[in-house]
């Protein structure tokens, strides 16, 4: 008699196939990137939708509050942002002035003078909430020319760069990550080292420093523009502490990022000369392509 279920393999040799399989995939992704673009997609199509309707509630709450507001308070921020203005145009002014007699000792120095960067404002979503990760997710992505490696700023100092891309979305390294370097120089001296992240918001170190170097609690140090990657003369860090120990090969050098890493909402992702020629080369022929099809 023929029994009504058939028996398939057994329980253990599913789980050891399952097992061999889960390591392939694993391994395949790990060394090929070979579910790079599976990833891309479901990070496009599937969780920023979800994230993104998980922020609608806080969303339409900051809009209530918004409306509610008193007509008191719209008038102090009306008078505030009236002052803020004033005091920007004097600022604007002077570096107005400032720019032009930089012109003109650029002249004098036959020096090129500089291009400025291209900018974009993008708003943080989400943060990584793993320990060991300093990560933040913003809201542009492949479809505003977003590109891995791509630095971001907020108001006061460099924050990070992209490292993972999708087409509506992107994820940006910290500068606090432990995984993370940017070259950096001391501002007042000229010295160069590199800052590396520690895995708190609140400090970095630069390692490598001799004893004699001339570097003192309080210097600022910025980006160098070494390896292409950030442009020169952004704000990195303040430096907060510098200890020579004896019978230490190197000085151990603490800092400050100058960046609000855990309390910025919006931040800027700067492309600087090569990567805003690129991005012209692409949209122009983009638009021949357009044309032609027309």
């Amino acid at each position: 008699m023929q029994p009504l279920f058939l028996q398939g393999p057994s329980v253990t040799l599913r789980t050891i196939l399952l097992v061999i399989v889960s390591i392939v995939v694993m391994v395949a992704d790990h060394r090929w990137h070979a579910l790079e673009t599976v990833r891309s997609a479901i990070e496009s199509y599937v969780v920023y939708p979800i994230r993104y309707t998980i922020n609608l509630p806080s969303r339409f709450v900051e809009w209530g509050d918004e409306s509610l507001s008193s007509h008191q308070e719209l008038l102090d921020g009306n008078r505030k942002l009236q002052e803020q203005q004033l005091r920007a145009q004097v600022s604007l002014q002077k570096l107005s002035v400032l720019e032009k007699e930089n012109d003109r000792l650029r002249k004098m120095l036959s020096a090129q003078p500089k291009v400025g960067e291209l900018v974009l404002v993008a708003e943080i979503l989400a943060i990584d909430l793993d320990p060991y990760k300093q990560q933040v997710i913003l809201n542009k992505g492949r479809n505003k020319d977003v590109y891995i490696g791509q630095p971001i700023i907020d108001a006061w100092g460099v924050m990070g760069q992209v490292v993972h891309m999708g087409s509506f979305s992107s994820t940006a390294l910290l500068i606090s990550d432990p995984s993370h370097a940017i070259p950096v120089q001391v501002s007042r001296s000229g010295l160069r080292s590199t800052a590396f992240g520690t895995g708190n918001s609140q400090l970095l170190e630069l390692r490598y420093i001799p004893h004699n170097a001339d570097i003192e609690i309080g210097d600022v140090i910025t980006t160098s523009g070494l390896g292409g990657r950030f442009p020169p003369n952004y704000p990195v860090g303040r430096i907060i502490s510098v200890e020579r120990a004896a019978g230490e090969s190197f000085a151990t050098v603490l800092a400050e990022p100058v960046a609000h890493l855990d309390r910025s909402r919006e931040v800027l992702l700067v492309w600087h000369k090569l990567q805003v020629k690129d991005v012209e080369m692409t949209n122009s022929s983009s638009a021949v392509i357009e044309g032609k099809g027309k």
